[in-house]
This record gives structure tokens, sequence and C-alpha cells, in this order.
């Protein structure tokens, strides 16, 4: 996979938004991106929502909770908890030294030179990092919506602090559950309540009685935590995705788009941009058997954050972006050129940045 291929999938415009749950605003290409790719988020959630939803996007994951690729994965996994020292007002030599400490952090031998399985233990390593501030956070969220402490939280006291930070009135929605009254919400809310329920009723595990633990409610809101709600995630993916029934995933069905969504060429460029990495994807990576066809099976295995072999192959696949020389390794000088990949940010003046560092 070439360099500049890389970059563009980089930079192409799939999105995060969990398949009906509108939360953090993003408007970042909205007139060029795909309809189907959520390209907004109409406002982002108080501190109160945000602590009952599970949230659209998981750190470390490759795919996204509606199925598409997660642009984000690459700088998840290379920075971890980093990520967010490196921003467009860095300045330049800060950015450039502190990409080079994590460098070093790569280079177990120290021979300066990153290689694939340098590269896969520290994905590994950088994954690992992003369930543990699952965990943490979790544990926060947790408390906010199990206020008696007694260690369970059932659906119908999820359904009512979720209906409150919509801005109902929670003493009228526990009085309407209580008589088995309808609730009244309007299509969209009832549409995303339903496919919370669902969710619910996966991570509940047996014996089923609708009490979430807190570990359960890490399912709930992480599945990537459950191998079994890894599994319903997805049958979630595919079920968004599936257009002709037959719960597998054909090319076609996974690089579709919408018609008529794309308002001039530049848009018309990016949408083939990301058909042209979404097919790379499909072909190299989650279609195991290169039969042409993507079964949940082969879904799941790509979609397991914690998939030694998948990181293996997402380590070759970063070394590929930035190894001008050919030479299967990552050395700091290809690392600064191809800085944008790894962080996000592109480091001004790249002759300078070698000239400083070395």
């Amino acid at each position: 996979m070439s360099g500049g291929a890389m970059v563009s999938w980089l930079t192409s415009p799939c999105s995060g938004a969990f398949r009906c749950l509108c939360f953090l605003g993003l408007c970042l290409l909205v007139s060029a991106r795909p309809a189907n790719h959520s390209a907004s988020r109409e406002k982002a959630p108080n501190r109160e929502e945000n602590e009952i939803l599970p949230p659209d996007h998981l750190n470390g994951v490759k795919m996204e909770m509606d199925g598409h690729l997660n642009k984000e994965f690459h700088q998840e996994v290379f920075l971890g908890k980093a990520r967010e020292e490196f921003h467009e007002d860095l300045e330049p030599r800060r950015s450039r030294r502190k990409l080079m400490v994590i460098f070093s952090k790569v280079d177990v031998n120290a021979d300066r030179r990153i290689s694939a399985k340098e590269m896969q233990r520290w994905i590994m390593e950088k994954t690992a990092e992003h369930f543990q501030e699952a965990v943490r956070e979790n544990k926060l969220h947790f408390r906010a919506v199990d206020p008696d402490g007694d260690g369970r939280v059932s659906w119908d006291e999820y359904r009512v602090k979720f209906l409150a930070s919509k801005g109902h009135d929670a003493r009228e929605v526990a009085e309407r559950i209580k008589n088995n009254e309808d609730l009244k919400v309007d299509e969209e809310t009832q549409e995303v309540l339903e496919n919370l329920k669902d969710r619910w009723y996966q991570a509940d595990n047996p014996p089923s009685d609708l009490l979430l633990t807190e570990e359960e409610f890490l399912s709930f809101q992480h599945p990537e935590h459950s191998r079994g709600m890894l599994q319903f995630m997805v049958k979630e993916v595919v079920r968004d995705l599936d257009q002709d029934g037959d719960k597998r995933l054909s090319l076609p069905e996974f690089i579709s788009l919408p018609v008529g969504t794309v308002e001039n060429q530049q848009a018309q460029d990016i949408d083939d941009n990301w058909v042209k990495d979404r097919k790379r994807e499909f072909e190299e990576l989650i279609d195991a058997n290169h039969d042409g066809i993507v079964t949940p099976e082969e879904l799941e295995e790509y979609m397991d954050p914690m998939n030694e072999y998948n990181a293996l192959n997402e380590a070759k696949q970063m070394i590929a972006v930035a190894d001008e020389n050919q030479n299967h390794h990552l050395e700091p000088e290809e690392v600064l050129k191809y800085s944008e990949f790894f962080t996000g940010s592109k480091l001004v003046d790249y002759a300078r940045s070698v000239h400083e560092e070395f």
C-alpha cells in the first residue's frame, strides 16, 4: 500500500456515529461527505447525556459503530494518551521532540529503526491503554446511573435517566413506566430507545434479570470489552450495510454511497477516494479468504481490537506508509516526514525538522 494512498485514507470522510444516536458535534466537510457517513452531529451533549449514552466512537477500534472506518485509528494506536498533546497550535519543535520520544519508546532495541514486531507490540500496548481508560470512565458513568449505590441498574431506571437527559420530566416518565403507560416521545427518540434496549439485553449476562452490574454496564458502553457484545456490534454493522438480507457483506454493499449526496467536483473526488480506500480495506484486510464476501465471523475477527494478527497487519501497513527506502522499517526521518499520518498534524518545514533533530 503506497504512502499517498494511505494518507488519503487517513483523511477520508468516514465517520463515527452509532446508527441512530446523534451527539458530539462535528462539522468538518459537511457538504462533502456522503449522507451515510453521518457527516454532522447536531449538537454536543450535556454532561449528563454524555454519561448516559454509549459512546459512538471507540478509541483504538478500527471500525466505528455504524460500520464505517475509524479515520483516527492510526493516531490512536500510535500516540495513545499523548494524542491530546499534538494539536495545530503546538510549537513545531516541541511537536518534533514529542514525536521522537514516542519513536524511541516504540524502538525497543534502540537501533533507530522500528520493525513490524516492535510496532505490533506498541499497538497492542496502546490498545490496552484505551481499554483501561474505558474501564475508568465506566466506573464514573456507572455511579451516575446508580445513585442509590446498590451496584445494579435496571432498564427502567436507565430509561428514566436517559429521557431526563433529553429534557423530559423524570417523575412523569417514572410514573408512566410504573403504570405501564406509553411514553410520550418522538419517533426518533423511540427508535434510539429500542436500539439501546437491544444492546441492554445483550449486555445482561445470564441469568437475565435486566439489571446491569458495573461490569455488564461496561459491556453496554464498550462492546469491545466483551466477546458477546462484539458479536452484537458485528450484527449491528451487518444490519446497517446488508442490502440483500443475506446477513453477509459484498464489496458493493460495503462501499455503497447514496446517490446525489455530493454537490461539486471536490466533494466527488473525496467520495471517489473514500470508495477506493474502503475497497482496499475490504479486499486486503477483512475478507480473509478472498472470496469476495465478508461473513460475520470475518468481520468479528477484524473488529476485535485485541487480535494480535490484526495488530501485526496494521503495523506492516503503518510502516508501509512512510517506508520510503523500502527496508520494511521506520526510521526517524521517515516518521517526521509523514508526521501528519502518525499525529494528525503536519510538521512545518520538513527539511528544517530533520536538520534540527539530527
